[in-house]
């Protein structure tokens, strides 16, 4: 099974590249962050056309979460729970999570297929140490750790991906000390992730390679891609049941690039996981 997941920022102004990265990979599953559409408004006929189901979370103007899930894919991994009772839903969808205290923002979309739970989020970015939204995003964070302890169990197959908004370490982080102590790698946001790593849970990059350098996002300013000031702020954490079938972790730097598809290039690249 291929997995991607993939910050957009916004879904309208990329819908060409988000098309170009289907034909080229042609995932299993497709999460999306930062969609920026109301679910009345999402575009789900040219994913339709190319044999995905969507599944969708959203806002205008910010936020949103998407997860597109090939209809053969599905059909296949609901075929494995035949010895469910008869009329169980094989596939269900939850939006945000109990005890979110920012509930009215779209950030989290959850997706059961048959065995395999997928946890779509977009983390609260913070701002700035000491900005509000920062004490927020801690909140926010804890709140998610105790939703999914109470929720799932580090026995079921679990995939959490999307754009966390946190480095986890100073090797993710182009240069740590210039970044030491600023949102998106401070101590306390650290914290809060290995916490939920703590739980049960592994970086699958990390399952995979323990190269450096392996930066998802650049700032648009200063020309941040091309010299290479990154963070690996997008991730993919799984339970040890699904860590154990890692077939290989990559992350797309040339959909980063113009030159590789129509219009401007979100700041993210994807990440695509390949599961046995």
């Amino acid at each position: 099974m291929k997995l991607i997941s993939w910050n957009v920022n916004s879904i309208r102004t990329r819908m060409e590249r988000i098309s170009a990265l289907i034909e080229r990979e042609s995932p299993d599953v497709l999460c999306l962050q930062e969609t920026k559409v109301r679910d009345e408004d999402f575009p789900c006929q040219p994913f339709d056309e190319r044999g995905y189901r969507c599944f969708f979370h959203g806002q205008k103007s910010y936020n949103g979460v998407a997860t597109l899930i090939r209809k053969d894919t599905a059909a296949a991994l609901e075929d494995d729970q035949a010895g469910e009772s008869a009329g169980v839903t094989r596939e269900t969808v939850k939006r945000g999570f109990p005890g979110d205290p920012i509930f009215e923002q779209s950030r989290v979309l959850s997706v059961k297929l048959g065995k395999l739970n997928l946890v779509n989020v977009y983390v609260v970015n913070g701002k700035a140490v000491g900005h509000e939204y920062y004490d927020l995003k801690l909140r926010w964070l804890k709140a998610l750790t105790d939703w999914i302890a109470e929720a799932y169990d580090p026995s079921d197959e679990l995939i959490i991906c999307g754009d966390f908004n946190i480095a986890p370490e100073d090797r993710d982080v182009h240069d740590p000390e210039r970044w030491q102590g600023r949102v998106l790698c401070s101590e306390p946001e650290r914290l809060r992730l290995s916490e939920l790593l703590g739980w049960g849970l592994l970086d699958l990059h990390r399952v995979f390679t323990q190269d450096e350098d392996l930066f998802t996002w650049w700032d648009y300013r200063q020309g941040a891609f091309h010299r290479g000031w990154g963070l690996r702020i997008d991730l993919f954490l799984g339970t040890k049941p699904v860590a154990t079938r890692v077939k290989s972790v990559k992350v797309d730097r040339d959909e980063r690039k113009k030159t590789s598809g129509p219009g401007k290039p979100s700041d993210h690249a994807p990440v695509i996981v390949s599961i046995g």
